[in-house]
């Protein structure tokens, strides 16, 4: 490594947040999961052979939303307060829609993307017996409430 690539990951580092004011936060992200007609009809009548994709992916995406400062550097171990994971099959394929509230001093829109990626993969991972062409896209944030940089809507 050069010196100055040296430099560069010796200047990295966590957001200081100490003069930060304490308010509830909300971050809503959604994303979607192609899907065959196949898995559809799986996941619908849950006969996958993984079990039940819905649960695992819901319980995924919120472990993932409660553990992502141990994965995501630079961002805060937060207390989440609430996440709600919303699974909707449609033909073709799941819409995956996910919000964290926290009350604290910093967002928690990573939380809510890293949770919606990860309740995306899971069904990928239980699904790709099925269907390995199945694309994970649109993951976005939708909507941030609190904090000084104020309300974000999509």
């Amino acid at each position: 490594m050069s010196e100055k690539s040296n430099k560069q990951l010796d200047s990295i580092s966590v957001s200081d947040i100490t003069q930060k004011k304490i308010t509830i936060r909300v971050a809503i992200s959604e994303g979607f999961i192609s899907l065959s007609k196949e898995a559809v009809n799986e996941i619908e009548k849950n006969t996958n052979k993984k079990g039940n994709v819905i649960a695992a992916a819901k319980l995924a995406g919120i472990m993932a939303a409660k553990k992502t400062s141990s994965i995501i550097p630079l961002t805060h171990p937060l207390s989440i307060e609430n996440i709600e994971i919303d699974l909707t099959l449609s033909p073709g394929k799941l819409r995956c829609r996910t919000t964290v509230v926290s009350e604290g001093k910093t967002g928690v829109e990573i939380e809510s993307l890293f949770a919606t990626e990860v309740a995306l993969l899971t069904v990928y991972d239980m699904c790709k017996y099925i269907d390995k062409s199945m694309t994970i896209s649109g993951i976005k944030l939708l909507k941030k409430t609190g904090g000084k940089s104020g309300d974000f809507i999509r």
